[in-house]
């Protein structure tokens, strides 16, 4: 428990084992001084975070004054790479949507509606059926027609200049 506690502080295995085995000694040191005012859980929690929160600084003040060359390339100086989609990759999917959405309208208008209301509005089989008075049998067979012709659309459109 003292590990696992120690480890939440630190964010480190190596180091929490040296905050829990610091702790457990200093405890031992200070058994003299216990109380009984809590549960001794509780106090040897309390040993463990302030040994915790001793580290931290310790680290801290280590990076503080640790010596580097201006030559040495740091890593906490890079700028990390954002995690939302580059310029080039939002054109990309704009002009990939674009290009859907009119293989879309070139189908004929019975495909089109099964296609919309089974993949852009996610309606079941059963319910397409009843929306168009069609039987589901119909329904999964328009849809394959539909995704083929725009399939086929999206093909020509790559092999055009």
């Amino acid at each position: 428990a003292m590990l696992n506690v120690a480890y939440r502080m630190l964010g480190n295995h190596e180091e929490a084992c040296e905050v829990a085995q610091d702790a457990f000694v200093a405890a031992y040191k200070g058994l003299a001084n216990f109380r009984g005012e809590a549960r001794f859980t509780t106090w040897l929690t309390t040993i463990t975070l302030n040994q915790a929160r001793n580290r931290i600084e310790h680290l801290a003040s280590r990076r503080r004054h640790e010596a580097y060359s201006l030559d040495t390339p740091r890593r906490d100086w890079e700028d990390p790479p954002s995690g939302a989609p580059s310029a080039l990759d939002l054109l990309e999917t704009q002009a990939l949507r674009q290009r859907v959405e009119k293989c879309i309208d070139a189908l004929p208008p019975d495909f089109r509606e099964v296609l919309v209301l089974r993949d852009l509005r996610d309606y079941s089989y059963e319910e397409i059926g009843t929306m168009l008075s069609v039987r589901e049998g119909t329904v999964k067979s328009r849809l394959f027609r539909a995704r083929e012709g725009v399939k086929d659309c999206l093909k020509r459109g790559r092999e055009a200049p």
